[in-house]
């Protein structure tokens, strides 16, 4: 009888970890400047607002890769995963497209985004330090670094993003 009560305590104990992981947060934040708010969970829904980096939102729920929010001034719609972080977002004086550059890969720590290999509309600006010191260690000819370094000053506009993501069918406009 206890191994029958202790293995039932662990299956409870189990389950409520798996439960209680997958809950949406109650509050997430705008992690891209004039992130849309839908009607729907499509792309192709009419949009309601566009929000501001940084805006809390309040989760109602949460469907496949869209969270389902409330704002501030009490509107309801729905949001993109890859436009919201589950960490407070500060707007960054100066930089209304996103975050500051370093690390590796860039800065990403004032982002938690949680995205997969068709989500991220954001891009990459410059090598990290780190990075340079790699290439420098495993002998990248400064060649190809130059060349790396032509590609990362092409600049592009959050529209042109927009088209390709559409044009591709990525991330939000998965439908």
């Amino acid at each position: 009888m206890k191994k029958t009560g202790i293995l039932t305590l662990f299956g409870f104990l189990f389950i409520s970890t798996i439960i209680f992981a997958s809950q949406p947060p109650s509050t997430i934040w705008v992690a891209s400047d004039k992130a849309k708010l839908k009607t729907d969970v499509k792309a192709s829904s009419a949009t309601i607002a566009e929000l501001s980096k940084g805006t809390p939102l309040s989760v109602l729920a949460y469907q496949e890769k869209w969270y389902q929010v409330k704002l501030p001034d009490g509107k309801t719609g729905w949001i993109y995963r890859g436009k919201i972080s589950e960490t407070e977002v500060q707007k960054t004086p100066g930089n209304e497209e996103g975050g500051s550059v370093g690390g590796l890969l860039g800065d990403l720590s004032g982002s938690n985004i949680r995205a997969d290999n068709t989500d991220s509309s954001r891009s990459i600006r410059g090598l990290s330090p780190e990075a340079t010191e790699y290439a420098k260690q495993n002998g990248t000819p400064q060649v190809y670094r130059n060349e790396l370094d032509k590609v990362i000053e092409r600049k592009v506009s959050p529209t042109e993003i927009d088209q390709f993501l559409k044009q591709g069918k990525i991330g939000e406009y998965q439908e």
